[in-house]
């Protein structure tokens, strides 16, 4: 809760000496679908697992993170680069789904081209030089798309994608998720039923 209430991306939390989410806005994020990977098209999609806005002093960004208060070219230079990830592993995806304590707040697109910070010997970071903002939200709770996508593809995945969970687990910002639905475990009984 700490993480949506620090990106101001649910409207009505209060600091008062502490912090107040309010209850319908929790109530409506416990209803939010999962959301649907299987109409990507590739076998897994990496997941940026971002954190609220941090001002940086680099170059080609002041921020990092993901806020409602900052802008769409702020966004993007955020949340386009620097992350140690395999990024023919991210591109191959098509889209990278931007996601804060389990939810997507932006989708990013247009992955396919890449540069290397430089590191020798370790596993680099990369930025991702053509990287368009699909979408992003500025409400969880009433999920519209903010940005206004020319690329009537990147509509559809911001419109897939924002607003639903998405679970990933990594050591670092990003995660690797598998697009199709586990059936493994369908098939078992669960705990009650094996009793």
């Amino acid at each position: 809760m700490r993480k949506l209430m620090a990106t101001g991306v649910v409207p009505g939390v209060r600091d008062t000496g502490r912090q107040v989410f309010p209850l319908a806005a929790l109530q409506q994020l416990q209803t939010r679908p999962a959301a649907d990977l299987t109409v990507l098209g590739a076998p897994e999609v990496a997941v940026l697992r971002s954190d609220a806005p941090a001002k940086v002093e680099e170059p080609d960004r002041e921020w990092i993170g993901f806020g409602a208060g900052l802008d769409e070219a702020q966004l993007l230079a955020s949340l386009s680069g620097w992350w140690r990830c395999d990024p023919a592993r991210v591109a191959a995806g098509g889209v990278l789904p931007v996601t804060v304590a389990g939810f997507v707040v932006a989708v990013l697109t247009g992955l396919t081209e890449w540069e290397a910070d430089g590191t020798v010997g370790t596993a680099g970071r990369y930025r991702f030089t053509q990287a368009r903002l699909a979408g992003y939200l500025s409400d969880l709770t009433a999920p519209v798309n903010a940005a206004d996508p020319a690329d009537p593809q990147d509509a559809r995945l911001a419109g897939l994608l924002l607003g639903t969970r998405l679970a990933s687990v990594s050591g670092g910002p990003i995660a690797y998720v598998t697009t199709s639905p586990t059936t493994d475990t369908a098939d078992q009984p669960t705990a009650t039923e094996g009793e």
